[in-house]
């Protein structure tokens, strides 16, 4: 992390409890109070370095001799604060992109420029900003995570803005052609061709060639509003939607637990990251970032893998999301159905009022979105057979791969004894007569379906019957 040394006076501050005191050897004459924490201080290095400060001290000159002035709307608290006494005494102290933004916001607050001092806090941090922290994408990552904490006075003052329109631009831009110090999967930061890196040390490190995908990572760690608006500037930059639609994905399996549990299409590294406050997101926030992933995400074919959206669709129904969400994720899916497996449809039911394990009205529902979307587009031609033969090769068709998929459900759900007989013939009659080549998979759906119904009755039937009539009817076996 890149950082600039400020000041040049050895540390002359003490912490006792709650309180900070500058030990110069003279007594504090002027103490500032900031949340709960009180800097025992002296007035001149202060009123020297901040308008603000210069007048709360003068206002305070009339009363008694132990003056107290409050802050508390300061931003970057009391923490902050100690940065910015220690800078107005000239003690050693570094700017780094950890600390700049709260600086900067805090200079702009206690009116620290360059009226009060050559070389003052306002103008120090805005060439870090400018020269050091907005050229490097590590270091611009790190900002804006901590604008967070400060956003009214980040944005006012640009700095969200000027941070994000950075990181578009190294995201569009092929990495491997400049000097840019990029993290690749955790890994320590390099510097193409030998270039001198900020500390002034040249590493002749040789940059690994990096896929279109290497910044997902980093900028998931951002929350979700300023990540919102890093996409929408990408997208204004012209990124391919495939590649924003990527990063989507990759935001949302870092934070929905859901998507892990299951196997859809994470890396072995996948995992479950905290929010930059440590805490793991709650239902709700959950719930929140599902849908605002399904508006981000261009309801586009191909964009994004079936079994990701079925994941989504199936954390949506656990997490109760509004029925737009849920309708958008089935008609996604509807799309592209004929890129699903058999796994990515079997949906269990998470509502009480039903009664069936999987949710099968959901896969209709899928179902007519993509006969619609075959229709609207042309689709297939009905096939035909020619001696025994099928003409056109069917079986390459989407609609073909999709009656196979419905008859695999068919099956799979047949043995659902509360799977109602018009349900299963709703479902199966939906399929065009002319998608099905073969009958066969059908057939065996019906066979299981029929099986397990028959076998229900019979279990009906003979509790009605005494000991001897049960005997010969277990001779007649479906």
């Amino acid at each position: 992390m890149a950082c600039m040394k400020l000041g040049s006076k050895a540390d002359a501050f003490q912490k006792q409890g709650q309180a900070w005191f500058c030990t110069t050897g003279l007594p504090s004459d002027i103490v500032i109070e900031v949340g709960d924490m009180s800097f025992h201080l002296h007035k001149f290095p202060l009123l020297s370095r901040s308008s603000l400060l210069a007048r709360l001290i003068a206002e305070k000159s009339d009363q008694e001799e132990s003056s107290v002035v409050y802050l508390p709307d300061l931003p970057g608290g009391a923490k902050t604060f100690e940065l910015v006494a220690k800078f107005c005494y000239g003690v050693k102290l570094e700017l780094t992109s950890s600390n700049v933004v709260y600086l900067r916001c805090a200079a702009e607050h206690l009116d620290m420029n360059e009226e009060y001092g050559e070389g003052n806090l306002i103008a120090q941090s805005e060439l870090f900003l400018n020269q050091v922290v907005l050229r490097s994408w590590n270091d611009s990552i790190k900002a804006l995570q901590t604008c967070e904490d400060v956003l009214p006075q980040a944005d006012q003052l640009q700095i969200v803005r000027r941070c994000i329109e950075s990181l578009a631009m190294k995201a569009s831009t092929d990495p491997n052609l400049f000097g840019w110090p990029v993290m690749e999967h955790g890994g320590p930061m390099q510097s193409p061709g030998g270039s001198v890196l900020w500390n002034g040390i040249s590493t002749g490190a040789r940059p690994r060639n990096l896929n279109s995908d290497w910044w997902y990572e980093d900028v998931s760690t951002l929350s979700l509003p300023l990540y919102k608006r890093l996409i929408s500037v990408m997208e204004s930059r012209g990124i391919k939607q495939d590649i924003i639609a990527g990063s989507l994905t990759s935001y949302a399996k870092r934070y929905l637990p859901g998507l892990n549990r299951r196997n859809v299409g994470c890396d072995s590294g996948s995992r479950i990251a905290p929010t930059l406050s440590g805490v793991l997101p709650s239902e709700e926030e959950q719930k929140c970032l599902l849908e605002e992933i399904d508006r981000l995400i261009p309801m586009q074919k191909g964009l994004t893998s079936t079994k990701f959206l079925c994941a989504l669709l199936r954390i949506a129904m656990i997490l109760h999301a509004s029925p737009s969400c849920i309708s958008n994720l089935e008609k996604r899916i509807g799309m592209q159905l004929d890129q699903a497996t058999l796994e990515d449809l079997l949906m269990p039911n998470f509502s009480y009022s039903m009664e069936t394990l999987y949710n099968v009205e959901c896969v209709h529902r899928i179902l007519e979105h993509f006969l619609a979307m075959d229709q609207a587009t042309g689709g297939a031609s009905p096939c035909s057979v020619d001696d025994g033969q099928l003409m056109g090769s069917p079986s390459l068709t989407p609609i073909t791969m999709v009656a196979k998929l419905i008859d695999g459900y068919l099956a799979e759900v047949a043995p659902d004894i509360n799977l109602k007989l018009p349900k299963f013939q709703e479902l199966a009659a939906a399929v065009p007569d002319y998608a099905r080549p073969l009958d066969d998979g059908l057939y065996r759906a019906i066979d299981i379906y029929l099986k397990i119904l028959c076998k229900y009755v019979l279990q009906k039937v003979t509790l009605h019957f005494s000991g001897r009539d049960r005997d010969v009817m277990a001779k007649y076996k479906f």
